[in-house]
């Protein structure tokens, strides 16, 4: 079995990141304050390219390939309704009243890459939608909190899918989180699911994506016939955060916050 290499970060490096991660973040704020009904999904892709633009980024998902004879990604972001996981094409979409839209955007800053989700509600909720937007948030807090050296990806991905099965709902496992930095998606793997002391130890230089997926529903997934676009097999609600983050000798630096 061929090991693939975990491309350990500079402090430099990480500190080009955190900038990276700060406009990135600041462009899904500005996109979150528009998620209202009547809404299209066209303005949001303007937001993006304008703000990418004007800061001197570059889009790290349009044109993007899974495989290598696969269809490339026709936007900057990714916008996922309701029961769409994630990797939803934004074009022709109209936000209606209640509905959960998942906002997934990646930048190239300086030549490396950062990578961030969040789920934001278009007027009154339904409980069920409010409580899976609430739940898979604070399965992302707490999967943060257990990124520092020594710790293992199980660590990581216990810590989120017992928080989520506590509270009844659950995690998708076909779908992952990754590496990021030179590449958009480097190794290794982030489960949102696994066992404590399992899976590969934490070092510092490490720059990953933390990314709970999770379904009012089962776990159970499909992909539409646009090759991209992926939503619960049940037709259930589906929420998505994520953040990039760096491994330090004191701990973890969230990378894509704007504080």
């Amino acid at each position: 079995m061929v090991k693939k290499r975990i491309d350990l970060k500079s402090k430099a490096e990480i500190e080009i990141m955190r900038e990276g991660g700060k406009i990135l973040a600041h462009i899904l704020l500005l996109m979150s304050e528009k998620v209202v009904p009547g809404a299209s999904g066209e303005e949001f892709e303007e937001i993006a390219d304008r703000e990418i633009k004007k800061y001197g980024a570059i889009s790290s998902f349009r044109n993007y390939k899974i495989h290598k004879n696969g269809v490339p990604f026709p936007s900057s972001i990714c916008v996922s309704i309701n029961d769409e996981i994630v990797h939803g094409f934004p074009k022709g979409k109209i936000i209606r009243e209640g509905d959960i839209v998942g906002l997934d955007l990646g930048i190239k800053h300086e030549g490396l890459h950062t990578d961030s989700a969040i789920t934001v509600g278009a007027g009154k909720l339904s409980a069920v939608a409010e409580k899976l937007v609430k739940v898979t948030k604070g399965s992302l807090s707490l999967a943060l909190s257990e990124v520092k050296p020594g710790n293992r990806l199980g660590d990581i991905g216990y810590a989120v899918q017992g928080y989520v099965e506590k509270n009844g709902f659950s995690v998708v496992q076909d779908l992952v989180g990754h590496g990021v930095g030179r590449s958009i998606h480097e190794p290794p793997e982030v489960p949102n699911y696994g066992n404590r002391g399992e899976g590969l130890k934490l070092y510092p230089g490490m720059t990953f994506a933390i990314e709970p997926m999770v379904n009012a529903g089962k776990h159970y997934i499909k992909v539409d016939n646009d090759q991209w676009t992926i939503r619960t097999e049940d037709g259930s609600l589906s929420a998505h955060f994520e953040h990039s983050v760096a491994v330090t000798e004191k701990g973890c630096i969230i990378l894509t916050e704007l504080a």
